[in-house]
């Protein structure tokens, strides 16, 4: 519906149409914008779904900026970072669509050994509970102070399954059957590495919070070696939020298709003393630009612009509200230099 609607995002998903189809085999555009089962097939495979979620996560940054919302900072949750590294400047679009595309085609030789767990715990009380499993389920992103994911082999996911939940724990079981953020992944290093050599990051004016370290980083190191960590270590989203936060960020939008780390999010601010919040962009099954609109009036109230300025010009512009409804009287005291006698009305003289 935001194809249709909104040809902002409908310009930058197609540049990144272009800039896919020198690195992938099927076309972003029939995947998510055909009928039939062939497109809902292929979202079913990593290196299908993947670059379609950057395509979409990049487009609606750019729907962002087209009604004056631009970032002053970026931060990314595992591939969510080469579309941040990308909106930030640091990849070109041609430089993010081959990390994403290639690295997730990757990823395939993966698939059927593993998967990945939500846990409803804080990280510690999680990690405690592992030892059982001895090393082959570990801690894969760290996304709140009540939100942790796990990930390693199928089967030993499944008995940590039964044992949380055995204890009312509540646990999710994420839609993948590959673990990323863990020891599985060394397995593609070399090939990783090689297939993102000729990238060639740079270094940019938006400021970048790695979830790899954590911390604020030059782009400049956003090289391969970088991409395949970004894939293999703990993804530190939850202290990268908390330095955001102490830096004076108090308005996070998740550009994405559906709010999947905004909870999160919004989870971190509310363990601080930081007045702050946290806005999702469209939902699922929601996705037309009256969702968007409704989120950027959200965005907007929280202080985000201070004006929401829409892309086409020609067709709105602000307006003056009337005083009151009916009697469109103002009550506010005038301007006076002259002097009066407050004495009148129970004040003391000034």
């Amino acid at each position: 519906e935001l194809y249709v609607s909104a040809p902002v995002f409908r310009v930058r998903l197609e540049e990144c149409a272009r800039a896919l189809s020198a690195f992938v085999e099927w076309d972003l555009l029939e995947v998510l914008l055909g009928d039939g089962d062939d497109g809902a097939l292929l979202l079913s495979r990593v290196d299908v779904v993947q670059p379609a979620l950057f395509a979409v996560m990049v487009s609606l940054a750019a729907l962002w900026g087209s009604y004056g919302l631009r970032p002053d900072a970026v931060v990314g949750h595992s591939q969510g970072e080469i579309a941040a590294a990308c909106v930030a400047g640091a990849l070109s679009l041609e430089d993010a669509a081959r990390v994403v595309a290639l690295r997730s085609q990757a990823i395939r030789a993966l698939a059927g050994r593993g998967g990945m767990v939500s846990v409803a715990l804080p990280v510690d009380e999680v990690r405690a509970r592992l030892m059982r499993w001895d090393g082959d389920i570990g801690i894969a992103a760290v996304n709140g102070p009540g939100s942790t994911v796990v990930s390693g082999s199928a089967r030993a996911l499944d008995e940590l399954q039964a044992v949380f939940e055995a204890d009312s724990v509540r646990t999710w079981r994420i839609p993948v059957d590959y673990a990323s953020h863990s020891p599985h992944v060394d397995e593609i290093r070399d090939q990783v590495l090689e297939l993102l050599a000729p990238i060639r990051p740079r270094s940019g004016e938006m400021h970048f919070y790695s979830t790899v370290t954590g911390q604020r980083l030059d782009t400049a190191e956003l090289g391969a070696e970088y991409w395949f960590r970004n894939l293999r270590g703990t993804v530190e989203f939850e202290a990268a939020t908390r330095l955001l936060l102490q830096d004076g960020y108090d308005v996070f939008i998740e550009s994405s298709p559906h709010p999947v780390l905004a909870a999160g999010v919004q989870e971190t601010i509310d363990s601080t003393d930081t007045a702050a919040r946290s806005i999702g962009t469209l939902r699922r099954h929601n996705g037309d630009l009256t969702s968007f609109l409704r989120s950027a009036g959200e965005a907007f109230t929280a202080g985000a612009a201070t004006h929401c300025i829409p892309p086409e010009r020609g067709e709105g512009a602000h307006v003056g509200l009337p005083t009151y409804p009916f009697q469109r009287a103002r009550y506010w005291l005038k301007p006076d230099t002259g002097r009066r006698d407050i004495g009148a009305v129970g004040l003391t003289a000034a």
